[in-house]
């Protein structure tokens, strides 16, 4: 009798974060817009980098090869593959906002060494960090954004998340080269990239919310539409 009881009552309180919680892009504009900003400065990390980073590496380091300087792109896209491919599944288990969370935690110590870094290995390690960060946080928040509005908006919230991603992108790059160019490679275009990852980090911990809720509602909705149409 009292197991009966106890499942009633946790059925009821599922019943009720449900009811409390809905899908789209409307009910949900304040978290989606808040997930846009936090892929607009993980967009940026890969902004700093783009401009800097090849000349950094022939004024600072010497390095004559184009293959040696381009090097650490590979070292990025390389370990951001492979984050790719379990980031799903570490936030099937650990939740969506902590693994946001860990991927801003593995961006911030990368502007730090990039300024300060003694030879091109460590702007390589900064890179191998930098594609953790990326692999993690960038994937989150499209994963997020198509939790909140579900799977009839899922274009839209995709479509979304890579223009604010890619824009970034562009416009750092562009800023960091002017800054470059105007006051010189070290320290100021830098001073951006301490920003960058301290915002997402903060926005992620204090204002984004984890959507594991809505994952559920859409999972609850996928399977009574099974049962209506059988």
């Amino acid at each position: 009798m009292f197991n009966n009881n106890s499942n009633d009552k946790d059925k009821n309180k599922t019943n009720n974060d449900f009811i409390a919680i809905k899908l789209g892009l409307k009910p949900n504009i304040n978290q989606f817009l808040l997930l846009i900003i936090v892929n607009a400065f993980v967009g940026a990390m890969i902004g700093l980098e783009q401009t800097v980073i090849p000349i950094l590496g022939k004024e600072e380091f010497d390095l004559e090869s184009n293959s040696l300087i381009l090097s650490f792109i590979a070292s990025f896209g390389i370990v951001k593959a492979i984050l790719n491919l379990f980031a799903g599944s570490l936030s099937d288990k650990f939740g969506r906002k902590k693994v946001l969370v860990l991927g801003w935690l593995f961006g911030i110590p990368v502007p730090f060494i990039l300024l300060f870094a003694p030879n091109w290995d460590w702007i390589l390690f900064a890179n191998v960090l930098l594609g953790i960060n990326q692999g993690l946080a960038w994937s989150m928040t499209v994963n997020m954004k198509i939790d909140l509005v579900g799977t009839k908006q899922r274009g839209l919230a995709l479509g979304l998340n890579e223009f604010a991603g890619y824009v970034s992108v562009a416009l750092v790059g562009l800023l960091t080269g002017y800054i470059a160019a105007i006051y010189g490679l070290k320290p100021y275009p830098f001073y951006l990239g301490i920003v960058f990852p301290i915002f997402g980090l903060l926005i992620s911990s204090f204002l984004v919310k984890d959507t594991k809720k809505f994952t559920q509602l859409e999972i609850k909705n996928l399977k009574e539409e099974k049962k209506d149409k059988k």
